[in-house]
């Protein structure tokens, strides 16, 4: 029998779920590994209530070619400011599998948590 909270029974919005909260440095490195693997930053946000629910709304579109670290953090902040109480994550598309090779939320919305750093 599952024991409540374990990872077969906690509700989490991405794999990273079940790590502690991404510091700053954190999501720095994971955009950075991002970029360095030729993945397309995009980013997507939701309201908490609908989170688990229905498809994330992208932010603009995805950055492609974007190299830059700092337009993908001035990006997020961006959303952020515009959309204060909804969960916000990030994409790392690959354009030769045509998927997402990585993906985490970098902020939680007030519904459904704190800001990840």
């Amino acid at each position: 029998m599952a024991v409540q909270g374990d990872y077969q029974t906690k509700n989490t919005l991405e794999t990273f779920g079940f790590l502690p909260q991404f510091t700053q440095q954190d999501v720095i490195g994971q955009i950075n590994y991002m970029i360095a693997q030729g993945l397309t930053p995009g980013i997507e946000h939701e309201a908490p209530e609908n989170a688990a629910t229905h498809y994330w709304t992208m932010w603009k579109l995805p950055f492609f070619g974007e190299t830059d670290l700092n337009v993908v953090l001035s990006e997020l902040e961006t959303c952020r400011r515009e959309y204060p109480d909804h969960h916000i994550r990030l994409t790392g598309y690959d354009n030769y599998t045509q998927s997402q090779g990585v993906n985490f939320v970098v902020f939680k919305g007030q519904g459904g948590g704190t800001r990840a750093w």
